[in-house]
């Protein structure tokens, strides 16, 4: 053999084993951490989704027991656009929930008062929608009903490699098996049951359809009122149906399909039941749409293999961080959290409207959507290599820019105001807080200037540049000129981050000091790659705006609350101080006065009374002053508000029972930990400590700005 070609066979070989030794293996990495549900548990059940739709099961792969999980997590059937609207019989507008507050001269009006029926049906609606509930009817043979406590060797696996849902049980002696999986570009459902006892009639399904409902927690549905809504059996055939739900002035249709020698039974006004006839397979698709359509439903064996394939590219793209080879007895949690938060926020956050705080399984302020914390569930799509999954919502926000120009004017203010609290229109609800605060303000900046630095092009300024600007502008005009002390002051009336100060007294938190700076800085840079000048008014604010607040080298709360680390300071809720050099670079903050604050926050901040993205928002200040060990003690930090469930979610208190923004936080934490943050150190994952017992590899990663 030629001498160089040996040469190049042994050079080609060593780079093979060089790719090996480093590429991770992802399919191991995401399968060794598949949720195994081995007992019925409420703060267990499984879902299955799309980032438009999802649904939430119990351990018998349906929604079979809800009664059972009603205590813990719910069992729901959502989607971003199954909404309803009790009707407005009194006509009831904005307007009646407003209040005037003086802001340095004039009133300025907010959507603040409290617990009128204007208010509560303003709050109340629209509300996210329970689609419907698909479940087993379970009988014994004596023809009583099933309780879960009768199902016998229960096992539930969620294959996250392929999305597809894995549920055994016994009754009886005798064995179920459901498979359940979820369509990834349609809102559809794909079941196979396999049990002798379909034969016998033991086992059929169920479909139940509730009203909407006006409560305030994870309620999302009303099965009290079935003269308040129909469902009518609009088409069928031997082994089809079609469904239409009507609830007042909402409409949407369910398509299902059947094995062969299925039958569909109506037996209440809003329940079906799909029985197998005598078979020992049975199997069905139901569709949830929001319009009517004729298309071509796809089978159960279909669709589990759109979802194999989607899933496989999902893992196969983007990020990954692989903890394996640590030492370090928390690496193994870490990496679980990691991995189920992946999964948990592309089917629950990734859709075209910004995810409310409990996804697509259950309603926490009826449904809709905090858009200061949209921050912490999308911003790590960009940084774990998706961003077309952060883009997929930004169109929302441009539909809604006529109404954020709307609420500015009417406040005497120009540009955009992004209000809190929303729902798919735009309009805001009424809230003693949520309408006076601020820090979601800058967030489109930070996302479009995500995706132009992934895709540093014109295309992406032209397309986002509206958004930047009426934010910028809106944030400009906000910021007042404090003639005696010759600088801008943001508030009074202000509620910042830290939910925890009145409004009509409180000026200049450190957190929004910092991102106003950070946001028209932004957009001044926008300006100027698209050849256009700095704005001067901008400028002027940013030169002039208020100093971070600092008492005793430490950065407080607010300027009108200094006493954040006194024995009565208020040290409760979110360590938003922390965010001047974490979430943000920290250009208007002092690095050592981050670093006192961060230590003093370790120290003696009430971790008991904060939320879930607090410990990643700690962990980022850490890591990006240099202190990666105290980086991973705040991210894995042995807190009630800091639990990840078995199935991956974030759990805070029983009204709370799951909570993205600690996933979609995490997540965001641990890429920077990873890949680092503009300006790191240019070591391997920086964020990770340097004591030998934490072996990081990681791909796809990018950095934090």
């Amino acid at each position: 053999m030629n001498f160089y070609k040996l040469i190049l066979i042994f050079a080609l070989a060593a780079l093979f084993f060089a790719f090996a030794c480093t590429h991770i293996n992802r399919k191991a990495l995401v399968s060794r951490h598949n949720p195994v549900i081995q007992q019925p548990d409420s703060l267990a059940p499984l879902s299955v989704g799309n980032g438009e739709f999802a649904f939430t099961s119990d351990v018998t792969g349906l929604q079979s027991f809800p009664d059972d999980y009603e205590s813990g997590i719910p069992l729901g059937t959502q989607s971003h656009w199954g909404w309803h609207t009790i009707p407005n019989d009194q006509n009831f507008r904005l307007k009646d929930a407003m209040q005037g507050y003086d802001t340095y001269g004039r009133q300025v009006e907010y959507a603040s008062m409290r617990s009128t029926p204007a208010v509560n049906w303003l709050r109340a609606n629209p509300h996210r929608l329970h689609l419907g509930r698909i479940g087993l009817n379970l009988t014994k043979k004596d023809g009583s009903a099933v309780q879960l406590s009768d199902l016998t060797q229960t096992r539930q696996q969620l294959n996250l490699w392929t999305g597809r849902l894995s549920s055994s049980f016994r009754l009886e002696e005798q064995s179920v098996q459901v498979t359940t999986a979820c369509h990834p570009e349609r809102d559809l459902l794909a079941v196979c049951i396999e049990s002798p006892l379909l034969e016998t009639g033991q086992v059929d399904v169920t479909l139940h359809f509730p009203y909407g409902s006006e409560s305030w927690g994870k309620t999302m549905a009303d099965w009290l009122q079935p003269d308040r809504h129909q469902t009518q059996l609009q088409a069928k055939t031997a082994h089809s149906a079609i469904l239409k739900r009507t609830l007042d002035e909402t409409e949407y249709f369910v398509r299902l399909q059947w094995s062969p020698e299925g039958e569909l039974v109506q037996s209440e006004p809003h329940k079906f039941h799909l029985k197998a006839g005598s078979a020992k397979r049975f199997e069905f698709v139901c569709h949830f749409t929001e319009q009517m359509s004729d298309d071509t439903l796809p089978t159960v064996a279909e669709t589990c293999d759109h979802s194999a394939a989607h899933w496989e590219s999902f893992w196969n793209t983007g990020g990954a961080i692989d903890l394996s080879g640590s030492s370090d007895p928390r690496a193994h949690e870490l990496e679980r959290r990691i991995v189920l938060s992946q999964y948990l926020t592309a089917i629950q956050c990734a859709g075209s409207f910004p995810p409310q705080e409990t996804g697509l399984t259950c309603n926490s302020w009826y449904g809709k959507f905090h858009l200061e914390m949209h921050w912490w569930h999308a911003v790590q799509f960009a940084l774990w290599g998706r961003e077309h999954l952060l883009e997929k919502c930004m169109s929302w926000y441009q539909m809604i820019l006529p109404m954020a120009r709307e609420t500015a004017a009417r406040q005497g203010y120009t540009g955009a105001r992004w209000h809190k609290m929303v729902g798919p229109d735009g309009r805001e609800g009424p809230s003693s807080v949520a309408v006076f605060l601020i820090w979601q303000q800058p967030h489109p900046i930070y996302y479009a200037e995500l995706l132009y630095r992934i895709h540093p092009n014109p295309y992406v300024l032209e397309k986002y540049r509206d958004l930047v600007f009426e934010s910028a502008e809106f944030m400009a005009s906000y910021a007042h000129w404090d003639d005696a002390n010759q600088r801008y002051v943001l508030g009074p009336p202000l509620m910042p981050a830290q939910e925890k100060f009145p409004v009509e007294h409180t000026m200049n938190p450190a957190f929004e000091l910092a991102y106003w700076a950070f946001g028209l800085e932004i957009a001044q840079k926008w300006r100027e790659r698209l050849g256009m000048e700095r704005h001067q008014s901008w400028d002027h604010v940013l030169k002039h705006l208020s100093q971070l607040p600092v008492k005793d080298s430490l950065y407080v709360n607010t300027e009108t609350a200094p006493n954040t680390f006194e024995p009565q300071g208020e040290r409760r809720d979110h360590p938003t101080v922390l965010a001047v050099y974490g979430m943000l670079p920290g250009k208007t903050a002092d690095p050592e006065i981050a670093r006192n604050t961060l230590k003093a926050v370790m120290q003696s901040w009430h971790w008991e009374h904060t939320w879930g993205w607090d410990y990643a928002l700690t962990a980022m200040t850490a890591a990006r002053l240099g202190e990666p060990e105290l980086a991973i003690d705040a991210l894995l930090m042995d807190q009630p508000k800091n639990r990840y469930l078995i199935n991956g979610h974030n759990f805070q208190n029983d009204r709370l029972p799951i909570y993205l923004p600690g996933n979609g936080s995490l997540l965001t934490a641990a890429a920077m930990m990873a890949a680092g943050w503009e300006g790191a150190p240019e070591n391997d994952a920086p964020g990770f400590p340097k004591n030998g017992k934490w072996i990081v590899r990681h791909e796809g990663l990018r950095r934090l700005p």
